[in-house]
């Protein structure tokens, strides 16, 4: 038990820390008193004699820190004091690392203008960076206030955390570049049925850095891995009653707290599992949610922000009903100064704790709204781009939300890096037999010029890929038509209701050997097609080996067999193939490269950067670019001091004959093809299957 005796009252924080940076202009409009004084950092912050506690909030009109002991009993509820720039601080001597510890509002409570106030809410430190327990769902958690329901015994309480030392050296410049290979993974889908991790480490970040698993990621030649969300998230309201749990972890209500089922070590666990990547060569990009919170809509429960400043913190329409841009129920405000600042501190949090390598933002067009709608140009993506303390650090945007005008692909200031589903879609379209798909197949093949090539940039932002966690397996795209998401107990309608997908025959598993030659066909051209675009590539986890959902192409809800990597039944020559892909991508410049292509010979070649040929070997005239029926081209790309490559597309289901252009004293070679090898007929000629890509390489021939 802590008495008040014990809290420091004399101590003033406010003349020891700096403010954040991001605050400052809040400050100066919000201040209460014509003095700007220093803020303190926000969150539990220990010293030599206690710790610091600092929470930010414009309405409350009263703010308690509560803290407990290791069996969840309130030793105390302690007044906080208001400060400049609406902290509410307070320093309490003799607690230090590992006390847990939460906040309780009070203020008006008035949910219809936007009002949550309600001091039997315990609430989770904002910028907790470590919690004791993940999130349950509990409807007790929504319970209006008055309703005699004190939430502490169903809240995750915080722990302070050891203060990070403060380096002076900047960070480690991240080891993936725009045009690598990005891998997205879940952790716990990954990890949990891998025979190789030991039982206590899967699902978790520890059985991510398994030498086993990171063999793995080095056989495929991959860059960087793309974690899914492993800060804490609770389940939506739905799921409990019909025995469903989230798998994807896209609800989050703390941003820098790890969730402890993939975490139980705290930041540690993730320090541990990117010092590992980064021992083998591979970078490691966190996908953060920053656009909602599991506290959802009206009818959601009250965990943090919404009971600390509900108005601030969410964007809210006249009148008080809040926004849903996001289809969950709630939209950050991430135009004002309070988010800004958490969502700055956030990544630099995991860059300094951590040594993370990027970031990949989910529905990032809500980054950039404001009251008018999306802004380029908005404070949050100029500070993230801008923020000293991140420098180098990659960004993808996934530039869409469900707002209105909310799809934005392009838009994005450099150096973000998007999400292009485009290209994903186009992909699909021309393998799928789409008539009319050569010419969008050759424009997502040289960058996507069309969407990122303004403003007079030389190089292209995009991040190309033909499926995703959200959809269809790369495996079931090519034998599922529908989607079939019963499991997930919305009557399937949840999901996508177009996915450019087919199922050569059959809708489903079969035993048919032709049918299933005809899907592995189709895999690996795709595969093909994917890893000849020029741009960032992403691949995710299991595609490489044929993994499936058995058609269920919104499986957030499915922590089970549905989204575990079965990694004893995996297709080994697949997985090869893949392998191989990326080395031939890694060793040929020309297909690695992100500048966008001119039609135009480099300065020092004789070549120009990209020619588009029929497969007679003559360039592609008006007309073929306009052919309903063609499905058949040939990219030559050149890059100075390494030879040709020649990709030929056959998208027809016949086999033909492919020219490639021969210079005297050279040749071409299969480096790989998708189907059988094809045959050399020679003068550049080569007999290439239906339905498949090879990829060929220019020599010097020896003439004897």
């Amino acid at each position: 038990m802590i008495s008040t005796n014990q809290v420091d009252a004399a101590a003033d924080p406010h003349e020891c820390f700096p403010a954040p940076s991001s605050l400052i202009p809040f400050i100066l409009r919000t201040t209460r008193t014509s003095r700007s004084l220093p803020l303190p950092p926000l969150g539990a912050r220990p010293d030599d004699t206690g710790t610091l506690f600092s929470v930010w909030s414009h309405q409350a009109e009263r703010i308690e820190l509560c803290l407990f002991d290791a069996g969840g009993a309130e030793t105390a509820r302690l007044p906080m004091r208001r400060g400049e720039g609406e902290v509410f601080s307070l320093h309490v001597a003799g607690v230090g690392v590992g006390a847990r510890y939460g906040f309780r509002a009070d203020g008006p409570y008035d949910p219809a203008r936007g009002l949550w106030f309600d001091p039997a809410k315990l609430l989770v430190d904002p910028y907790a960076l470590a919690i004791d327990r993940p999130y349950r769902h509990d409807p007790a958690l929504a319970a209006p206030r008055g309703a005699g329901v004190d939430t502490a015994p169903l809240v995750p309480k915080a722990i302070v955390a050891a203060a990070q030392p403060e380096s002076q050296e900047p960070p480690a410049p991240p080891l993936f570049r725009p045009g690598g290979f990005v891998y997205e993974l879940s952790v716990r889908a990954f990890t949990m049925r891998h025979p190789d991790v030991p039982e206590a480490e899967r699902g978790t970040l520890r059985g991510l850095a398994h030498p086993a698993v990171i063999a793995h990621l080095k056989r495929l030649g991959v860059d960087a891995v793309e974690l899914m969300p492993v800060t804490a998230w609770i389940d939506e309201r739905h799921l409990p009653p019909l025995g469903l749990t989230n798998a994807w972890g896209y609800n989050p209500v703390t941003f820098m707290a790890l969730d402890p089922r993939l975490a139980p070590g705290g930041i540690a666990d993730l320090r541990h599992a990117a010092g590992a990547l980064h021992a083998a060569g591979i970078g490691i990009i966190l996908d953060l949610v920053f656009n909602h919170t599991g506290e959802s809509d009206a009818q959601g429960t009250t965990l943090s922000l919404r009971g600390l400043d509900n108005l601030a913190y969410y964007r809210h329409a006249p009148g008080g009903l809040l926004v849903n841009d996001t289809g969950c129920g709630n939209t950050l405000r991430c135009d004002h100064p309070a988010v800004r600042a958490m969502i700055l501190d956030t990544l630099r949090h995991f860059v300094r704790a951590a040594g993370v390598d990027g970031f990949r933002f989910d529905l990032a067009t809500v980054l950039g709204r404001t009251d008018a709608g999306f802004d380029p140009d908005a404070a949050l993506l100029a500070e993230i781009a801008a923020d000293p303390q991140l420098p180098d650090r990659v960004l993808i945007a996934e530039p869409w939300d469900v707002g209105a005008n909310g799809y934005r692909l392009g838009e994005f200031p450099p150096p973000f890096l998007e999400w292009n589903d485009r290209c994903r879609d186009d992909l699909r379209r021309f393998w799928k037999g789409d008539p009319g798909t050569v010419g969008a197949l050759a424009t997502r093949l040289a960058g996507s010029s069309d969407v990122f090539c303004r403003g007079g940039q030389a190089t292209t932002r995009t991040v190309n890929f033909v499926a995703a966690h959200d959809g269809m397996t790369l495996a079931d795209m090519v034998s599922y038509r529908d989607r079939h998401n019963l499991a997930n107990g919305e009557g399937n309608r949840d999901g996508h209701a177009e996915n450019h997908s087919w199922n050569n025959g059959v809708e489903g598993p079969t035993a048919d050997p032709a049918i299933l030659a005809h899907r592995r066909r189709d895999v690996r051209a795709l595969l093909a097609t994917l890893f000849c675009s020029r741009g960032t590539v992403m691949l995710t986890a299991g595609d490489e080996f044929g993994r499936t959902q058995s058609g269920n192409n919104n499986a957030y809800a499915q922590d089970n067999d549905v989204t575990w990597l079965d990694w004893t039944g995996r297709d080994r020559d697949l997985e090869a193939y893949v392998a191989a892909l990326s080395a031939l991508r890694r060793r040929c410049p020309a297909l690695s490269d992100t500048a966008f292509l001119t039609g135009e010979p480099q300065p020092g070649s004789a070549h120009a950067d990209v020619a588009w040929l029929a497969e007679t070997g003559h360039p592609l005239a008006e007309a073929d670019w306009n052919d309903p029926h063609r499905h058949r081209l040939v990219m030559v790309l050149a890059s100075l001091g390494a030879p040709r490559v020649a990709v030929a597309i056959n998208g027809d289901r016949r086999a033909t004959v492919f020219s490639l252009p021969v210079a005297i004293g050279w040749g071409w070679r299969t480096a790989i093809a998708s189907d059988s090898q094809p045959r050399d007929l020679g003068e550049g000629r080569w007999h290439l299957p239906g339905r498949s890509v090879a990829i060929f390489e220019e020599f010097t021939e020896v003439i004897e």
